[in-house]
């Protein structure tokens, strides 16, 4: 297997006067206009089909994404069973944390749970923006801050002892993901069988 991954989902040409992922960064902390102009140079814009990866186990994943649409989901392999760590949605920032930060193999997998659009940035790029400009270093420190707040709830949901608090933590954080993200995966992301999931969502259905 290489070291070094390429996605193959499909690269899409067209030409963006302003990337998305730029005026997503550009709105968190305000860029220098030499900074936007790199940075939408080097953005991609990529498509990725239901099921397809992004990275598998065991590859380098030397890109992040940002969701344009459609949803990703992290996994890892135990035996024969896939866990779920993180499922994130539009307007959210997705990559192999390690690997990308690190420049190491990928402990996870990051695969589509429906077909997605978005925009990539390698990891040179971003070394590059951090390098020639101070300000997007704000930016990541302040995109650094939300999402150790993630991996922070994602923590106190995995330490809940009681499987109906854990979905209804679910429920009021990530609703709007109940109808496109398969049960399986909330399950396993919840740290519960398929059964138990679908035992409480009787419950709590029929209390309504």
């Amino acid at each position: 297997m290489s070291f070094n991954h390429q996605p193959t989902g499909e690269l899409v040409t067209t030409i963006l006067p302003e990337s998305p992922l730029v005026v997503f960064a550009h709105a968190v902390h305000p860029l220098s206009e030499e900074a936007r102009e790199y940075a939408n140079r080097k953005c991609f814009p990529y498509r990725v089909k239901k099921g397809e990866f992004l990275v598998r186990s065991g590859e380098l994943c030397p890109y992040f994404y940002f969701i344009q649409k459609g949803i990703l989901r992290g996994y890892v392999q135990d035996g024969k069973k896939e866990i779920t760590t993180w499922i994130t949605a539009e307007h959210e920032l997705a990559t192999s944390i390690t690997s990308f930060h690190a420049q190491q193999k990928s402990f996870e997998n990051i695969q589509a749970i429906e077909e997605s659009e978005l925009i990539g940035l390698h990891y040179d790029d971003l070394q590059y923006l951090y390098n020639n400009f101070p300000e997007v270093n704000v930016t990541g420190r302040k995109l650094l801050e939300k999402y150790y707040r993630d991996a922070e709830e994602r923590a106190y949901i995995a330490r809940l002892t009681e499987a109906t608090s854990k979905y209804q933590r679910f429920i009021a954080t990530k609703s709007f993901m109940l109808n496109r993200v398969p049960l399986k995966f909330i399950a396993s992301y919840l740290g519960m069988t398929l059964e138990t999931l679908s035992r409480i969502r009787s419950k709590l259905s029929h209390a309504k």
